[in-house]
């Protein structure tokens, strides 16, 4: 249930309210705009007369919210949700470059690579140091020591780091880390994402590979009603018929939550294509599309990458591709 307030409500009227909803035992959501308050009430709200709400001096409507996801829900929080990352801001406009290898290899390869992508203007530096991968005998990452380097490449360039957790009890290594990535394996792994909103660290949630967007908006919930509301949702590709891609990126999304949720959406064309000739016109659409970000792998010898080489980008190619997608925001904005 949601109450708009009427303009020129006083704070003082506005933490009255909020304290009698409160002894109904109800969580009280405040999004405060320039011209309205909207009161996001979440609980059992049967016990509220919305009748005697609506009587109320200050109220200007209530209405009832059919979606289950309410703190992630636009409804409750009209306006866009801008995160911080250190210096990097991302939503209601600000637009962020993420860029870095599939896999932490080396302290060279990470440095290098770090180097390279900041100076083409990326924002933030994303790395894996625990890998998800289909096959056991696949490379499974670096962990610890993958994270260590990631930190040593965040004191050499300044770039906040971003890279995947898989196991909840590795939270501790996490400690330097400026965004964590929940990835499509483990977006409903709701143990995982109730003890990450226990966290203020922010959360870049991907979506499963197939899952609908009430799906990734309840996962985002999961972490959100723990108490951090600093979540990205990753639009990143859904497994269909089709099998000359990896995956299948719906770019509709990108439209589709932006109407649904306030909370900052971000693309990656990488995974989503799965080829790394087509990273650059789709990540090119992300960003005509309005999406708040575009996640992009990048590697100084994609050929000899020990993870999902096929669908990175040379220095050389992100380079290129950073102007690209900036023209063309500079169009559409």
């Amino acid at each position: 249930m949601i109450a708009v307030l009427k303009h020129g409500t006083t704070p003082d009227q506005v933490s009255h309210l909020v304290g009698w909803l409160k002894r109904m035992n109800l969580d009280v959501h405040v999004s405060e705009g320039q011209e309205i308050t909207v009161l996001g009430l979440i609980g059992d709200t049967s016990r509220v007369d919305m009748d005697l709400l609506k009587s109320l001096e200050i109220v200007e409507t209530v209405k009832r919210v059919s979606e289950p996801f309410k703190q992630a829900n636009r409804k409750f929080h009209p306006k866009d949700t801008i995160i911080q990352i250190g210096d990097v801001r991302i939503g209601g406009g600000y637009f962020v470059m993420i860029a870095g290898p599939c896999s932490v290899e080396s302290e060279e390869q990470i440095i290098e690579v770090a180097r390279s992508v900041k100076e083409s203007g990326a924002h933030i530096l994303r790395g894996g140091a625990f890998k998800p991968r289909t096959s056991p005998y696949a490379f499974q990452g670096m962990k610890g020591e993958g994270i260590r380097l990631l930190e040593l490449a965040k004191q050499e360039t300044g770039l906040p780091i971003i890279t995947e957790i898989m196991n909840i009890n590795d939270l501790p290594l996490f400690e330097n880390v400026d965004v964590i990535q929940v990835g499509a394996r483990n977006m409903q792994n709701f143990d995982l994402l109730k003890e990450l909103g226990k966290t203020r660290v922010p959360i870049l949630l991907k979506r499963g590979l197939a899952n609908t967007l009430q799906e990734l908006l309840m996962s985002a919930e999961y972490i959100m009603s723990e108490g951090n509301e600093q979540v990205i949702l990753c639009e990143r590709g859904i497994r269909t018929f089709e099998t000359y891609t990896r995956n299948t990126l719906d770019l509709s999304a990108v439209s589709a939550l932006h109407e649904l949720s306030h909370l900052p959406v971000v693309v990656d064309p990488s995974h989503a294509t799965g080829k790394a000739k087509l990273v650059p016109p789709m990540a090119v659409a992300a960003a005509a599309s309005g999406a708040d970000g575009i996640m992009i792998e990048v590697h100084n010898n994609p050929a000899c990458a020990l993870c999902d080489g096929a669908q990175s980008l040379t220095p050389a190619q992100f380079d290129d591709l950073n102007h690209r997608v900036q023209r063309v925001r500079e169009a559409i904005l």
